[in-house]
């Protein structure tokens, strides 16, 4: 029995104990989820407008379609790295 009691209470001093999280802390916020879709929206047009052409060698099949899904892909990638600018100020 005293055995477990030192084990309980070596566990609630560990550093991830519940205190030490911070809980509702998201990652993203809601420019990252609007551009997110936004983005993915974008992937999709230019999937749609190169299956619409049927021509191999179209025009919109190949150029503007793939500028179309380059656009989309470089902005998820934006939308994931995207982070609000920290204030410098708050810290001094």
């Amino acid at each position: 029995m005293a055995a477990k009691k030192n084990q309980n209470s070596a566990r609630k001093k560990s550093p991830r104990s519940r205190q030490s999280r911070k809980r509702g802390v998201m990652v993203f916020q809601r420019k990252n989820y609007t551009l997110l879709v936004a983005c993915l929206a974008l992937i999709t047009v230019g999937y749609v407008i190169m299956r619409m052409e049927n021509e191999v060698d179209g025009f919109i099949s190949l150029y503007v379609a793939p500028l179309v899904l380059l656009a989309g892909y470089l902005g998820v990638i934006y939308a994931i790295m995207w982070r609000p600018a920290e204030n410098e100020d708050s810290s001094a």
